[in-house]
């Protein structure tokens, strides 16, 4: 029985990058004591059951037997041809999900005046869209976790592209608000994409290229707001309604390209797609797949809410939702706040004897090519922003980099108490939305770090809902609350910010350089 337990213990010689790692770093230790990708296979060994030890111990203890994960495969062959079509494919659909909801700033104004809408039913507008995607954000994650992130994202868009035409279609106000609310639905889902491209990615290059996948968010909005530009004078908000759907379009007719997550396959023990879509990628690449068998964790559920609360991952899910929150309320706060400040006649009004406080007209107002230009100038912003940050992500960590996105963008906003002019604002608001969207993709990054693959997605969606709960509120406070009063708006988000950055220094995980893991026993 001694001899047996023994062999158990036996080791084995794996694939593995020898310009990362030495002999010497495994010379006399045993599987459990190593900090690398060998413990997977000890887990997955042990979830095959006896018969499959017995089969690896047969004809010889001494024996070894060849193996690799999914890891070794994405570092050998590094980021090529395939990742880079992969972070045009899904870029292409944050494109889609950032038109689709910058086209609420500019709808609200001109739906405010064209059907006399009151202050909350302009907000209504905005706070359905988020309320659905706070419900499908969840949904979409416990699908994409447990039938394929490339399923949940094609679904999801398909939703979304059908129910934006209907809503071009809408006759009356509350069939706006219903049409609205289920494309909301869908948008829950767009998310998914960075899941899926993160799972694509070596170690060296997941943080820079998902970050610069905000490069695509932030072009979409730019473009929706030349949309508006060229349409809404002439053709109207049909028109641009219609017109808005057209990446979504193009993502549909090219997504038969798009493969499955590898690690999904692996965690599902699908190890002939996996395999098959490794070599895909190794094509691609011009690589060569590493030699030996790859190793399949065996699960026996996927996404399920409750891993999200375990002793290990509870602390990080809280401060998560929260930072969640904030990141979205701040952001759209930031971009209906501005139109509302542009829209106004006068950004400031002082009464003689009275203390100075800003004022926003509530006289039904178009916006004017002048806002929209502004507008556009302050979009733009989101471009340099995503561009520096990328920098520093590596550089500084996950961590820090968020915590200094969210200061920084509490600082831009102190200026605005003050009674300064169209151009000042234009500069505070240009630089504080640069922040907040570096902060708004780093919490991408971090989330589909942090979590294992079995419940990555679901995290995702779950973290995702929570900052539409953020998105929910923020109309109510940059459309409604700012026409009372200006700096009690400004306060509020500032105050959030300042918490949020807070809340990110104390997150127990730092994953910058760090391996996904595939479940919860890596």
């Amino acid at each position: 029985m001694n001899r047996w337990s023994e062999s158990a213990k036996a080791t084995y010689r794996r694939w593995k990058n020898t310009g990362k790692r030495s002999k010497s770093a495994f010379v006399g230790r045993a599987d459990e004591s190593q900090e690398t990708d060998n413990e997977i296979y000890t887990v997955a060994a042990a979830r095959a059951g006896s018969g499959g030890v017995e089969a690896s111990l047969s004809g010889g203890s001494n024996k070894t037997e060849e193996t690799f994960t999914v890891d070794d495969a994405l570092e050998a062959f590094g980021f090529g041809r395939f990742q880079f079509k992969m972070c045009l494919l899904t870029g292409l659909s944050l494109a889609a999900d950032a038109m689709e909801l910058m086209l609420l700033s500019v709808l609200g104004p001109q739906l405010h005046c064209e059907w006399r809408l009151h202050s909350y039913q302009v907000a209504l507008i905005t706070s359905v869209v988020f309320i659905g995607m706070g419900i499908g954000s969840p949904f979409w994650g416990y699908i994409s976790d447990n039938y394929g992130r490339r399923v949940g994202l094609v679904m999801s868009m398909c939703w979304i592209f059908y129910f934006s035409l209907l809503t071009a279609f809408s006759p009356v106000y509350s069939w706006l608000l219903i049409l609205r609310g289920i494309v909301g639905f869908g948008l829950g889902g767009i998310h998914q994409s960075m899941t899926l491209l993160s799972e694509f990615l070596p170690v060296k290059w997941r943080g820079t290229c998902v970050l610069l996948a905000g490069l695509f968010w932030a072009g979409g909005a730019a473009l929706e707001v030349l949309l508006a530009l060229l349409t809404m004078p002439t053709l109207g908000w049909r028109w641009l309604v219609a017109l808005s759907t057209i990446p979504i379009a193009i993502f549909l007719c090219l997504c038969f390209w798009m493969p499955e997550s590898p690690r999904f396959d692996v965690v599902m023990t699908r190890r002939e797609k996996a395999i098959a879509t490794l070599m895909s990628i190794a094509k691609d690449n011009k690589k060569t797949l590493p030699q030996g068998k790859l190793v399949v964790h065996e699960q026996c559920s996927h996404g399920r809410f409750r891993d999200l609360f375990t002793p290990q991952y509870r602390k990080t899910t809280l401060l998560l939702w929260l930072i969640g929150f904030t990141d979205v309320f701040c952001y759209y706060g930031i971009i209906l706040m501005t139109t509302e400040l542009f829209k106004a006649e006068d950004l400031c009004r002082a009464s003689l004897g009275a203390d100075t406080e800003w004022c926003c007209s509530l006289e039904c107002k178009y916006l004017a090519s002048a806002d929209y230009e502004n507008l556009l100038w302050t979009t733009l912003a989101e471009l340099p922003g995503i561009l520096c940050i990328s920098v520093f992500t590596d550089y500084m960590g996950r961590k820090k980099t968020l915590a200094l996105c969210f200061f920084m963008f509490s600082l831009c906003i102190l200026p605005l108490f003050a009674c300064i002019g169209r151009t000042a604002v234009t500069i505070f608001v240009f630089i504080a939305r640069a922040f907040i969207t570096a902060g708004f993709q780093t919490v991408f990054v971090y989330a589909s770090e942090v979590y294992p693959t079995e419940v990555r997605s679901l995290a995702m969606g779950t973290w995702n809902a929570m900052g539409r709960v953020g998105g929910f509120v923020t109309p109510f406070i940059a459309q409604v609350l700012l026409r009372t009063s200006l700096h009690l708006t400004l306060a509020v988000y500032c105050g959030c910010s300042l918490l949020a950055a807070f809340a990110c220094l104390f997150l127990p995980t730092e994953t910058a350089g760090k391996r996904l893991q595939e479940t919860n026993l890596n």
